[in-house]
């Protein structure tokens, strides 16, 4: 199938084969992906404001006969504000540099990415797949990604991969410490991100889909207010909340881009 791209041409979809779903148990699952030989920056940009994901160099958003659960969740950025408990791990993590650099293969990266899938993962079998999908988070030039490390001193505790769109950031990945879970450093790199955007003057933080019935899911809505797609031919629907509180931005940042 295709559909218009901008007015001017027509960008090519493909159905995937349908496999086991990752979120819902019990359920199968299937996808659209954009024709990757087309894709540039501002296509991209267009298709993550139209429900789209990346994955590697492909993107990509569900399409499941009988199912629209996965939703994607956008924060607006100027309206945000964090609760409590975000606010409390925001100032925990204030003795963490920051730095941004390219998208490129590195070491410390790789083995701080093993740790955490081992963790998270135990008897997965992940570590036979970690280098490809570790280099598969990288993305290509088109993706804008950068990484964001967090570290303590000279120690990495955190990486984020974070795509830069036209009109905001995309929070592709993040991966942490094991040890350090008292820190909650995969709330801080999302707040992270939102000062960064607010930084750069982008309106929107893309944190990907959101599954109602997906407990690990759950976390991505105590970030408010922010706005879920309704889907293709529809909008942005946003959620709202009735008590905003305020948050500091004052976390140290040694930003090479």
């Amino acid at each position: 199938m295709s559909v218009s791209a901008g007015g001017r041409r027509h960008l090519r979809l493909f159905v995937t084969a349908e496999h086991p779903c990752s979120y819902l148990p019990g359920r199968r699952a299937q996808n659209v992906v954009a024709d990757p030989e087309v894709m540039e920056h501002s296509l991209y940009s267009q298709l993550v404001n139209l429900g789209f994901r990346r994955s590697g160099d492909h993107i990509y958003r569900p399409n499941c006969a009988g199912c629209a659960e996965c939703r994607s969740l956008r924060i607006p950025v100027a309206a945000f504000r964090p609760n409590r408990s975000q606010q409390r791990t925001w100032q925990k993590n204030q003795d963490l540099t920051v730095r941004r650099s390219a998208p490129a293969f590195d070491k410390d990266h790789y083995h701080l990415f093993k740790r955490y899938l081992q963790a998270r993962h135990p008897t997965g079998g992940m570590d036979e797949t970690a280098l490809e999908s570790y280099l598969s988070l990288l993305g290509p030039d088109w993706s804008g990604a950068g990484l964001y490390e967090l570290r303590l001193s000279d120690r990495l505790l955190a990486v984020a991969v974070v795509d830069r769109l036209q009109q905001g950031l995309s929070a592709v990945y993040s991966f942490f410490e094991p040890e350090a879970a008292a820190r909650s450093l995969g709330v801080c790199a999302i707040l992270l991100q939102i000062a960064e955007a607010r930084r750069l003057g982008l309106p929107w933080v893309y944190l990907g889909y959101w599954v109602r019935d997906c407990r690990k899911m759950a976390y991505k809505t105590n970030f408010r207010p922010h706005e879920v797609f309704l889907g293709l031919g529809q909008d942005w629907f946003p959620v709202k909340v009735s008590k905003l509180s305020t948050m500091a931005t004052g976390i140290v940042r040694d930003n090479n881009s």
